[in-house]
């Protein structure tokens, strides 16, 4: 019973399951070389005072196929239902990466006013997720439960958070030599953060909603 709760149900441990995991791996394979490559070439600078509309786009449009994907294709929905809450729980544990943007804070090159917020956002998430793991392994169940689902719109509140504060700031920014902007975000190596990582962490929360949704479902049921 455990493994059905963590795993969606019984049905998306199938052959069609098993064979959209490599077809995902390459998609986000070229949607990371794809994202790479703009920003080698400058494509998601933007000039101060401006909003960053490309990393808008590269923040919200994966999200918007991804959603529209899984509400239209059965194999996608069934993907996404099927990933290891575990696993998708884990992987948020990353997060705690967010340190490093109190680091470049620090050091000059980020502004307080979008360090802050999204470092300490993403810390939180982070040093709580193994915690989250642990419940989930000791009682499946708790996939149902108000924490996990605060602890997944919490998660999903600080990326929103996050991108938010980073927007304004470039939208705020003066262009006069020597401010500190979120400009660095927009380029290489940190626009993989927006363009690519923030996209998939939604992503996660989003699977993991739609799946204690279901547990709850289940649990309701009998």
């Amino acid at each position: 019973m455990s493994n059905v709760i963590l795993s969606g149900s019984a049905p998306e441990t199938s052959p069609r399951l098993a064979g959209a995991t490599p077809i995902a791996a390459i998609l986000f394979a070229a949607w990371l070389a794809l994202v790479t490559v703009l920003g080698a070439g400058g494509a998601f600078v933007t000039a101060p005072g401006t909003l960053p509309l490309p990393i808008l786009i590269g923040v919200t449009a994966p999200l918007i196929v991804f959603l529209a994907a899984v509400w239209i294709s059965r194999p996608l929905r069934e993907f996404a239902l099927g990933a290891d809450l575990r696993l998708l729980t884990a992987i948020q544990a990353w997060r705690f990466a967010g340190l490093g943007f109190l680091a470049l804070y620090a050091n000059g090159v980020l502004p307080g006013a979008f360090a802050w917020p999204a470092g300490l956002g993403d810390i939180a998430i982070g040093v709580t997720a193994p915690w989250i793991l642990l419940e989930l392994i000791r009682r499946p169940s708790f996939a149902a439960s108000k924490t996990f689902v605060l602890w997944n719109v919490l998660g999903l509140l600080d990326l929103v958070v996050a991108v938010a504060s980073g927007a304004l700031g470039s939208g705020l920014a003066t262009g006069i030599a020597g401010e500190v902007t979120t400009r660095p975000m927009s380029q290489l190596p940190l626009v993989l953060i927006p363009a690519y990582f923030v996209p998939i962490f939604l992503m996660l929360h989003v699977s993991a909603l739609i799946q204690a949704r279901r547990v709850a479902r289940h649990s309701r049921n009998g």
